[in-house]
């Protein structure tokens, strides 16, 4: 505690995740209080920016979901507050919240991810629904994802079974952006492989294996006994290591700080394929990052009490 008097966690905001937000926000702040911090919990509104410029905290740790908490809105504000913070910089969180710049940026580094095509809504009032969704579906086949470009909690997402469904599938997207990421759907065993920086360099924690009967979606994914999670991961132990590799590899190519998720499908043939990865992992009791970090013999309160105290201590070197 010595390298910070007060934490502030961050949760809440404006998008659709606020929900969630809420529930990895108290779930920290009870850790960090567990583990001897002094915590003060806030919802995003008018009054931040002014109350973190009057009394400064020791450090912010920030559990927004979504717009302006991953985009790098939020670190922004605190650059400009001049407060040391857990996490990815403004610049590394914009390129992974973008799921169609951070695919490039993964497939440069070496890793592979579901062939797509990302067209705006314009484009099919433009040069016609019915001629451009035919092309999509010549390119990438009928089974599908269709995904908004930028956002998270698997809001706007949808699984396309054949062409009939890939018109509902683009209207339910276009609701959350003006964007839409159509992905080929990769078939295989989905995991989540959380990444911690402790002062050592990223490492890999266990990867959670996701069993669904349906769509991995925000009901699913924040409803207890939904999904059926299995950590470690019921993968063969080379697959473990490259699926490690990949998400320590993800992280590093995305230029992220103190923590991430990658996730990933495997194929039957055991290829990794990633499908994105998230700044701010969720904290819930159904989140995977708990999981992982349970699995790895890490004591929540504990770790993101070391986040903190990190990012308190590179804050006073860079200032």
């Amino acid at each position: 505690m010595s390298d910070m008097n007060r934490v502030v966690v961050i949760a809440g905001g404006l998008s659709p995740e606020r929900e969630v937000s809420l529930r990895s926000g108290s779930r920290v702040a009870d850790g960090l209080r567990r583990a001897g911090a002094e915590v003060e919990l806030r919802d995003v509104g008018k009054d931040l920016l002014p109350a973190l410029v009057q009394d400064p905290p020791g450090v912010v740790f920030s559990v927004l979901h979504g717009i302006a908490g991953e985009d790098g809105t939020i670190k922004e504000i605190l650059e400009l507050a001049g407060t040391a913070y857990v996490g990815a910089r403004p610049r590394a969180c914009r390129a992974a919240f973008d799921k169609t710049s951070a695919k490039a940026i993964l497939e440069q580094a070496g890793l592979r991810t579901p062939e797509s095509v990302t067209l705006p809504r314009q484009a099919f009032h433009d040069l016609g629904a019915a001629a451009l969704t035919a092309r999509i579906l010549d390119r990438l086949g009928p089974e599908l994802f269709v995904k908004p470009r930028a956002g998270g909690s698997a809001f706007g997402v949808s699984r396309v079974e054949s062409a009939e469904d890939l018109p509902q599938a683009l209207m339910t997207c276009f609701a959350y952006h003006d964007e839409a990421l159509i992905e080929r759907r990769v078939t295989g065993t989905e995991i989540a492989v959380g990444v911690a920086e402790l002062g050592d360099g990223p490492h890999a924690l266990p990867a959670v294996e996701i069993v669904t009967d349906g769509l991995y979606d925000y009901t699913a994914r924040y409803t207890p006994g939904a999904v059926t999670f299995h950590c470690p991961a019921r993968l063969p132990d080379q697959v473990v290591q490259e699926a490690a590799q990949m998400a320590v590899a993800a992280h590093q190519a995305l230029g992220l700080l103190d923590l991430s998720r990658t996730d990933a499908m495997v194929t039957p043939a055991g290829e990794i394929v990633v499908l994105e990865t998230n700044v701010a992992p969720g904290m819930t009791e159904t989140s995977t990052y708990p999981m992982a970090l349970s699995e790895a013999g890490y004591d929540f309160g504990v770790f993101c009490l070391d986040l903190a105290a990190q990012a308190a201590r590179r804050h006073g070197r860079s200032g």
